[in-house]
């Protein structure tokens, strides 16, 4: 088989990944809505990890709540955008790489996850909460923790490749 059809495979495995991360993320927030609505709270790991619900208008951290339905919408045309963007990166990258393809992979189900709350529901709904002692995380949900992974696993790639191209240059001069 050759190296393309290998490439199309793993990618073709990667967006059927994200796909099911993102049916999770909507079971998840179906779950909560049904659940937690009405206040109620679950205390899966008592002073740890407690799930209740929560309504975000708003960007990561309930930043920018006041926007109304200018700011929905914006919000949902600019994480449209950014999933179009990911998406064109996922075809581009060359090679298989397997960082990279999972953090896009996993950018792309969150984004789709939060947008689609914002289109249908005009919020993203949000349960999870982590205390560490009397600290309290902000709450998120299933595509939250997602995109912060996939964008932890980019920053990663981005280092390891400025890593690996200063090894290169550094071998490079050592020839010359």
């Amino acid at each position: 088989m050759s190296g393309r059809k290998v490439s199309v495979g793993w990618r073709a495995a990667y967006l059927l990944g994200a796909a099911l991360l993102f049916a999770v993320d909507q079971m998840t927030k179906a779950w909560a809505v049904r659940r937690l609505r009405l206040g109620d709270t679950v205390r899966a790991v008592e002073g740890f990890l407690h799930f209740g619900y929560a309504e975000n208008t708003g960007i990561a951290f309930g930043q920018l709540q006041e926007g109304g339905e200018f700011g929905r919408w914006m919000l949902a045309a600019l994480a449209a955008l950014a999933a179009v963007g990911v998406l064109v990166y996922f075809f581009r990258v060359k090679g298989a790489e397997d960082r990279v393809l999972g953090a896009c992979a996993l950018l792309l189900a969150g984004i789709a996850g939060n947008l689609t709350d914002r289109v249908r529901l005009g919020h993203v709904v949000d349960f999870i909460e982590v205390h560490l002692g009397s600290y309290q995380w902000p709450t998120f949900n299933v595509a939250d923790a997602a995109i912060c992974v996939g964008a932890g696993l980019l920053a990663l790639d981005l280092i390891l490749e400025g890593k690996r191209e200063g090894a290169r240059k550094e071998a490079v001069g050592e020839k010359t």
